[in-house]
């Protein structure tokens, strides 16, 4: 008697193309985000963010998928539990498969969000979902520009000095890049939550 197959409870991949990216790889349904976050009529600074999510190795993943939460560039999440009223056309939720784009990058058109509370840095909520990942994975994005409010940022403060960079993208014009590492030589710092 053979051994039974994986079932779609058992992983994560590659099912979530299909079901959370379905516009990107070009599904006959629709999907209820993409990398395009913020309408011409969203308030804030425009910007990119782009990077590729890498192996143990270097290598690219051409199979993963990015998601992110940002508040507007005033700090507001568009959510009922924020009762300061987001920005209307702003949703602040992307999704971006890497094997959309012939570099395996996930890019996001958005604005570049405001601190949510005093004390905290503009940042990117990031989950990562990839083929043999089990569990989805929980990081964030910070922008080196942001100096002043990642120095006091408490969540950037409670990871080792050394590791910080794993989670601050550089700026280049409009673009803020950062990779994304799985594992091995500079691993992205991961959440637990």
């Amino acid at each position: 008697m053979s051994a039974p197959k994986q079932t779609p409870s058992q992983t994560v991949g590659p099912y979530f193309a299909y079901g959370l990216t379905a516009r990107q790889y070009n599904y006959p349904h629709t999907s209820i985000a993409d990398g395009s976050m913020a309408g011409e009529d969203v308030e804030g600074e425009r910007i990119r963010v782009e990077g590729r999510v890498l192996d143990g190795d270097g290598m690219p993943i051409p199979d993963a998928m990015i998601e992110i939460w940002q508040a507007d560039s005033q700090g507001r999440f568009a959510h009922p539990a924020d009762p300061r009223n987001s920005n209307a056309g702003f949703t602040g939720f992307g999704r971006f498969g890497t094997g959309t784009d012939p570099k395996n990058r996930f890019i996001f058109d958005t604005i570049k969000p405001g601190s949510v509370t005093s004390g905290e840095a503009p940042n990117l909520n990031v989950i990562v979902f990839m083929r043999g990942l089990l569990t989805h994975v929980y990081t964030r994005i910070y922008f080196a520009d942001e100096d002043a409010a990642n120095a006091v940022d408490p969540v950037l403060s409670s990871v080792p000095e050394d590791r910080r960079g794993t989670l601050v993208a550089a700026r280049h014009g409009n673009t803020y890049r950062l990779d994304i590492r799985m594992q091995g030589d500079d691993e992205t710092v991961f959440f637990d939550v």
